[in-house]
């Protein structure tokens, strides 16, 4: 399998660049890889390179992007934060991507069992441990919290079903604010020219579900 070139980029769809994410994630799960020469890939993309994706993922340690669905070097931009949320510099790395890079396709990549949500709902006992920078990060999560926590609810990481609902509209809350607060995306997006979509991966079984 080659790396991407500006002509091979041109060709593609949003709608192809989301099917090549499918089978790559299904490749991934059934213990297959495509055949590539990476070093040919290093060799052949070393002029420029021309990704068919953004990927809004997790730092989680087991997400990555060009492993879990299966892509080479210069394949996918790979955008990793704590809590997959979107800020005014992630906003501008995507807008490089899509704008001037010209990848066709905006996924944002929740995973089960996140540990910067989980830090969200337990922020109290997060507050205590006195590291300002995660508190700050952490933050970020409440309004969704406050949202959709139910009267009663216990707010915590042992609630799984809250954890996993926390999960799901993250990751739509961060489409969301793509679109709010981005022009440059909302206009690719209304005239076709990319996808913005959100999906969710398992970290038991390697599966990733599109939202």
């Amino acid at each position: 399998m080659k790396a991407h070139t500006h002509e091979t980029q041109a060709t593609i769809t949003p709608e192809k660049a989301l099917e090549f994410l499918k089978e790559g994630n299904q490749r991934f799960v059934n213990n297959l890889k495509a055949n590539r020469d990476l070093l040919e890939q290093v060799n052949a993309t070393r002029e420029g390179q021309w990704p068919f994706a953004v990927v809004l993922s997790c730092i989680d340690s087991r997400t990555s992007a060009e492993l879990i669905f299966d892509q080479g070097l210069g394949d996918v931009f790979s955008i990793r934060i704590a809590g997959n949320f979107v800020n005014q510099d992630i906003l501008g790395s995507m807008e490089f991507g899509c704008n001037v890079a010209g990848s066709k396709l905006v996924v944002v990549l929740g995973h089960t069992k996140c540990g910067a949500l989980k830090g969200g709902l337990d922020a109290a006992q997060i507050e205590g441990m006195g590291m300002d920078n995660l508190n700050h990060l952490i933050n970020h999560f409440d309004p969704i919290i406050d949202k959709i926590i139910e009267d009663g609810e216990e707010r915590s990481s042992s609630n799984a079903e809250l954890l996993e609902r926390l999960n799901q509209h993250n990751v739509k809350n961060a489409i969301e604010d793509i679109r709010k607060q981005s022009s440059t995306l909302r206009r690719l997006e209304e005239e076709g020219k990319i996808k913005i979509v959100g999906a969710n991966y398992d970290v038991e079984t390697g599966v990733v579900t599109w939202l």
